[in-house]
């Protein structure tokens, strides 16, 4: 049923004055209240139709509305809504095989949470346990969740503000960014070599003995979608190889078929030590999280307490979504749809960076891409820099207004606009995303020198 206006006005007031909203100042935002969401749109209250081209925030997997796991959720609240984790239902069980069917190598063993940054929390503990040490190290330029121990993981500067309160024994690395090489190679396979030259003196800095894991996104997402370059993972679990560290590959976003494979790693051919999971695992639907390990990590507290434990650890109606979503994904071939619409804009990119002077760099990997706006191509002069304050975010804010005006909305970051539609998008439909887009950077393109 359609909104009233005095009804909308009273969702956003009520909103506006007793909620508060994420990464954003609280005053003078305007949300849009949505009614409906189907497929690959969405719905607002004035009746106003969004195609939703980075699945919210690259989470809605399978698009929005699928009745099935509606069905499956209602099913289960209906058979038993809660257990504590020391019980099991039928839903945990069928999980747990079914993620040990399509994980990795021997991941084999899965501890569930209620979201990405608390499954990077319990790898975290976990690796420190397991090994007995206490530094991770990971990259610059990566995202690994909000709360303290998973902000302090990863590089993005929203947590700059609390810097004082960052959780220790974090230690980065620089990131294999061929477009903007710290190394100023010549090369993708030049930046690998001298990416992994400086990871490795970093371990040797910090002292092996001192580093539990590496910890890396199984393919970089809210940082720019950075591809690693040719054999940057492989490279990186020979590192930890060699010096007896576990690898910790978070899935939270490039999992669940985004990338057109089960995981992200699955392009590098690595398997991982400890593998984080959310997002896609419910498509979003519900909130879930967790991680899987290696049978001979898991085999470690036979005997001994595994000290992890959270309230909602394995709740069901959660992990009766999960199953649905996940024969949802092997049902409608979403995960071979994704490798094949990827391809496809991959195409398209090439006429829209043709077309497009502001257009610098085209990362994508499945259904996570990116596109980086430049002022020059030549000098890389971003668009808008890296942590921009909002008095340098003019040109981009009337870029993504544009954008919304023209009936879409997706994930923009400075000077990024990225492409990741549900895996359920139709050629018809990235034509249509990409002709709001492309539209949209013809002010982006003015500002060209």
């Amino acid at each position: 049923m359609e909104t009233t206006a005095s009804l909308k006005e009273e969702i956003i007031l009520n909103s506006m004055n007793h909620t508060l909203t994420s990464w954003s100042k609280q005053r003078g935002v305007k949300p849009l209240v949505i009614d409906k969401a189907e497929g690959v749109y969405l719905f607002d209250s004035d009746g106003k139709k969004y195609i939703d081209f980075s699945s919210q925030l690259i989470c809605v997997n399978i698009g929005h509305g699928h009745p099935k796991v509606a069905e499956a959720v209602a099913r289960q609240m209906s058979e038993v809504s809660y257990i504590y984790p020391g019980m099991t239902t039928k839903a945990r069980a069928d999980l747990g095989k079914k993620l040990a069917d399509i994980s990795p190598g021997s991941l084999n063993r899965a501890f569930f949470t209620l979201g990405g940054a608390e499954a990077v929390e319990n790898a975290i503990k976990l690796a420190r346990l397991y090994t007995g040490r206490h530094k991770i190290v990971t990259l610059y330029l990566s995202y690994h969740g909000a709360t303290y121990a998973s902000a302090s993981a990863g590089g993005d500067p929203r947590k700059l503000p609390m810097d004082s309160q960052q959780a220790p024994n974090f230690v980065h690395a620089e990131n294999p960014y061929f477009y903007r090489c710290p190394w100023n190679t010549k090369t993708p396979q030049e930046c690998t070599e001298k990416a992994l030259e400086h990871l490795e003196r970093v371990v040797q800095y910090e002292g092996p003995n001192n580093i539990a894991a590496i910890m890396l996104e199984g393919e970089s997402g809210s940082s720019g979608c950075i591809k690693y370059t040719p054999g940057y993972w492989k490279g990186v679990k020979e590192i930890a190889d060699k010096y007896g560290l576990l690898t910790i590959d978070d899935e939270v976003m490039s999992g669940f078929g985004r990338t057109g494979k089960w995981f992200g790693i699955d392009n590098h051919g690595v398997e991982p030590d400890i593998m984080c999971m959310a997002k896609g695992i419910t498509s979003a639907y519900l909130p879930l999280g967790g991680i899987m390990v290696k049978e001979e990590i898991a085999k470690t507290f036979d005997d001994k307490p595994l000290m992890l434990g959270l309230t909602y650890s394995s709740h069901p109606v959660t992990l009766a979504a999960a199953n649905a979503v996940i024969d949802v994904y092997k049902d409608e071939n979403l995960i071979e749809n994704a490798e094949i619409m990827g391809q496809y804009i991959d195409l398209r990119m090439v006429d829209m960076k043709e077309k497009h002077p502001s257009i610098g760099d085209w990362r994508n990997t499945g259904l996570l891409g990116c596109i980086e706006l430049v002022k020059n191509r030549e000098t890389k002069e971003p668009m808008a820099r890296w942590n921009a304050p909002p008095e340098e975010m003019g040109i981009m804010n009337k870029v993504m207004a544009k954008i919304s005006e023209l009936g879409m909305y997706t994930m923009g970051r400075w000077n990024f606009i990225f492409v990741a539609p549900p895996l359920c998008v139709t050629k018809e439909q990235i034509d249509e995303g990409l002709d709001i887009i492309s539209e949209a950077l013809k002010i982006a393109d003015d500002e060209v020198n």
